[in-house]
Formats: structure tokens, C-alpha cells, sequence
């Protein structure tokens, strides 16, 4: 039966990542995610304890994700920007989460592998600066802001402007991230 219970936990975290990235935080509905994933609300609290666990799941599973898919390398920012770009072009769902998460995620218990990620990110970034590899002009928190906001410059603009650029291709998007973070790391 471990399988089972995988199963349903698996489909419990599926459905709570679109209910949360349909809602955000705040509006997401425990009794919406268990039917979505056709089990119940009890299964929702005895595998997360309470949908801010839910939460704190699926964002933990986001950024385990994240770590894996788009690595950052410190002496290669741009890129890392890219794949960034990369990573929640590829997963509206993905992307709308952690737009979630920046919108409603204060006041919600810190997701630790977010915040051990995070200072993973700034200590590379401090280290290749250390070893003159990345400017310094900017500190590891300024240019880790930049980076990760740069990647997700296009999802980001108001309905006005989007309605402007939605003829720019997917790879040019992507090149102007990468050129605009390399563009900010010139001395």
C-alpha cells in the first residue's frame, strides 16, 4: 500500500500546485485541491498537517526542481538568467507559483530549501567575486535580485505592455535576458 500513499500524496501536491497557482495562497481551497486530486480533505491533513503545509510542500518541490534544472553558476550569470527564463517558460504553472509566492508569501513560515538555496546563491556569487570573476560593483544580494527579476522580465509587464511585445519570439525573449544581465555585470 506505500505505493498508494505515494499515489495519493503525489496527486494531493499536483493538484495543490494548480489550485495555488490558479488562487495564490490566501485563495487556494483545501476542499478544491482534494477533490481535484479525488481524495479528501483528511488525506490533505494527515500527509501536510494544514494547507500551509501543502504550501510550504509544493514551493519546497519548486525549488528542489529549480535547483536541479537551472543550477547556478556564478561565473556565468547570464546564462543562468537564461536558464531561469528557461525553467518557467517552460511551466506557467511553475512560474505563476513562485509570482504567488513574491505576491503572498510573507507572513507564511520561510520554505527551507528557498531560503538554503538562497544563501547557497549569494555565497557562490560572493565567491566569484572574491575571486574577481563577477564584478563587484553590485553586492551578492543586489545582483542575485537582478538576475532572478531579469529572468522574468516578460512575465512580469502589465496587460498594456504586454499586448506590445507578444509578436517577440520565444529564443529572442530569452537573448534579451541573457544580454541585459551580461549587459549589467560589464564594468
Amino acid at each position: 500500500m506505500a505505493g498508494d500513499a505515494e499515489a495519493t500524496r503525489r496527486r494531493l501536491l499536483d493538484a495543490a500546485a494548480r489550485e495555488f497557482a490558479e488562487y495564490g495562497i490566501a485563495g487556494a481551497r483545501v476542499d478544491r485541491i482534494a477533490t481535484a486530486a479525488k481524495s479528501n480533505k483528511a488525506q490533505i491533513y494527515h500527509y501536510f498537517t494544514n494547507k500551509d503545509g501543502l504550501f510550504d510542500a509544493v514551493m519546497s518541490e519548486l525549488a528542489r526542481d529549480t535547483l536541479r534544472e537551472a543550477p547556478i553558476d556564478a561565473t556565468n550569470l547570464p546564462e543562468y538568467a537564461g536558464r531561469l527564463f528557461d525553467r518557467f517558460t517552460a511551466n506557467p504553472v511553475k512560474e505563476r507559483l513562485a509570482k504567488w509566492y513574491r505576491l503572498e508569501g510573507e507572513g507564511y513560515a520561510a520554505v527551507e530549501v528557498v531560503v538554503a538555496s538562497t544563501n547557497d546563491k549569494l555565497e557562490a556569487i560572493a565567491q566569484a567575486q572574491r575571486e574577481g570573476l563577477v564584478t563587484s560593483r553590485f553586492t551578492p544580494e543586489e545582483l542575485l535580485a537582478l538576475v532572478v527579476h531579469m529572468s522574468a522580465l516578460w512575465s512580469s509587464m502589465t496587460p498594456e505592455m504586454a499586448g506590445h511585445v507578444t509578436g517577440i519570439p520565444l529564443r529572442r525573449r530569452r537573448q534579451v535576458v541573457v544580454d541585459a544581465v551580461a549587459a549589467i555585470l560589464r564594468d
